[in-house]
């Protein structure tokens, strides 16, 4: 069966090639111990891409490619301090940013809204081990 697709050609192989690509990422295993650096902001949602509703007390982020459900370590080198978040959401769509905070997590870490962003240290966690 074939769905109809409003549009050029073009835009439904993008459509098609950007699906695939989510596919492939939620099935990967998060590479535990893999870490980045770079900036981290808050950002304020209706609906996450994992389907939840977004929760502002949740510690929880925002992340273009770690699987739905990883956990990371996120640290601020200016505080020094850190927090562990779950990744449910999928962004940050700015250049330089790495991750999006709920505003619970950023708080934690001293991250205020007339801050912005600041500077941030990820750490992939391993995936918590099956239940016996």
């Amino acid at each position: 069966m074939m769905i109809p697709i409003k549009g050029s050609p073009l835009s439904a192989c993008l459509l098609l090639f950007l699906a695939s690509q989510a596919l492939s990422s939620a099935a990967r295993p998060a590479p535990a111990g893999k870490t980045e650096f770079g900036l981290a902001s808050v950002y304020h949602d209706r609906r996450t891409a994992s389907g939840e509703p977004f929760l502002p007390h949740r510690y929880t982020g925002a992340h273009r490619t770690l699987p739905f459900g990883s956990y990371v370590r996120v640290t601020a080198p200016r505080t020094g301090r850190s927090t562990i978040v779950r990744i449910n959401d999928r962004g940050p769509f700015v250049k330089g940013r790495i991750i999006d905070l709920s505003p619970a997590a950023a708080a934690s870490l001293g991250l205020t809204k007339k801050l912005g962003t600041t500077r941030v240290e990820v750490l992939h966690l391993p995936a918590k081990a099956p239940k016996s």
